[in-house]
């Protein structure tokens, strides 16, 4: 980045900065909408619950509909984008513990209404825990004259003893046929469709599946823009591939970057706080070769040694020119001891990971069937 750059990104975020203080005022004496304090499905340990959310303006937008129409479906993306966040708003965390004693932890959101921290349990939960656990987070201030609902309900992960190894999985082009490397593609499939009008790649849900095992933790890490949450949770429901905490990114400017630009300091670092939070756990990356997967992911296994089992990286480049870069990193792992592997389709990937017992050869079939049913549904 350029001095030049690097001075516009620290002028326009002061900018921002600026505009969302004033704008924080405003919608405090002015604002009439209802807020929510939008919890995201996160993660953490037997004692303590990585906690993030968002505080808004109600948006009011409608559930998918496979028969909706492009302009409805562009007034809900409209609504995804244009959402009035509440800036340097308060919420309150509860948690009743073992002994059912609430845990409290107050947090406050920054300029873009975004509020996080890990909330520290007195009292490890014990062993037989349930593997989703549920908390409240309260709206404490700005509160609005209509507001009627305070109380929201998070969700956290919390993998058991059990768990064998953890998943890391990125959506675009690689769970979500998403046309990443295409600009118009991708507007398309995000201002005019919805969570039912979005394809999975054949055979994901069915190969997830097998590799959660009721007990693997998923997690799904994306430079797509927050905003865009809802239609992916929705979206991994519709389509019956396993829940899992969606590690999503802010499009807003920084001090350090004007645009939204820089994939890979963004995926390594929530990569690297799941391998630091679970360092009992070794992990299982997934990605596509649309973008810089395999590049972060390589980064990944140079600062974590041993702890990465296996990469598979979707060839959706259709470049030769990129494959022949992808091998190149994988010849260089495979030296080192390490194994990354360029497959054409999820089957490839099943039939691997049955002959590494990371999943049970009975999986293979159910790969197959659900991604010759994938194949058989309609395209765009």
């Amino acid at each position: 980045m350029s001095r030049w750059s690097r001075y516009l990104a620290k002028a326009v975020s002061k900018a921002d900065y600026g505009i969302d203080k004033l704008r924080y005022k405003l919608n405090e004496r002015f604002g009439k909408d209802e807020l929510v304090a939008f919890p995201y499905l996160t993660y953490g340990k037997k004692d303590r619950f990585y906690v993030k959310g968002r505080v808004l303006e109600v948006r009011n937008i409608q559930p998918a509909r496979e028969d909706a129409s492009f302009w409805e479906n562009f007034k809900n993306a409209y609504k995804r984008f244009e959402s009035d966040e509440m800036p340097y708003a308060t919420v309150r965390l509860h948690y009743p513990d073992v002994d059912k004693q609430m845990v409290q932890k107050v947090l406050e959101a920054d300029n873009e209404g975004y509020f996080e921290g890990w909330l520290e349990l007195p009292q490890a939960l014990p062993d037989n825990h349930d593997y989703m656990q549920s908390l409240t987070v309260e709206l404490v201030s700005p509160m609005r004259e209509r507001q009627v609902e305070t109380l929201f309900e998070a969700r956290v992960i919390v993998p058991s003893a059990t768990a064998k190894f953890g998943v890391i999985s990125d959506m675009d082009d690689t769970v979500l046929q998403t046309g990443a490397t295409s600009i118009r593609s991708m507007a398309k499939k995000v201002l005019f469709g919805n969570a039912m009008t979005r394809l999975p790649f054949e055979g994901v849900d069915a190969f997830y599946t097998a590799l959660h095992d009721g007990q693997n933790p998923i997690f799904y890490v994306s430079s797509s823009p927050w905003n865009l949450y809802d239609v992916l949770v929705e979206f991994l429901d519709i389509n019956d591939i396993p829940a899992g905490p969606l590690m999503l990114r802010d499009w807003g400017s920084s001090p350090t970057e004007l645009l939204p630009t820089n994939h890979g300091t963004h995926k390594l670092d929530v990569i690297q706080q799941i391998l630091d939070t679970y360092q009992e756990l070794n992990f299982i990356l997934i990605g596509d070769s649309g973008q810089e997967d395999p590049e972060i992911y390589t980064k990944i296994v140079e600062h974590n040694p041993g702890r990465i089992l296996g990469i598979y990286i979707r060839d959706v480049s259709q470049k030769a020119e990129r494959d022949k870069q992808i091998q190149e990193l994988a010849h260089k792992l495979e030296a080192e001891g390490h194994s990354l592997m360029l497959v054409p389709d999820t089957v490839t990937a099943a039939k691997h990971a049955a002959q590494q017992g990371w999943i049970n050869e009975s999986g293979i079939p159910k790969v197959q069937e659900a991604k010759a049913e994938d194949e058989a549904q309609p395209k765009d």
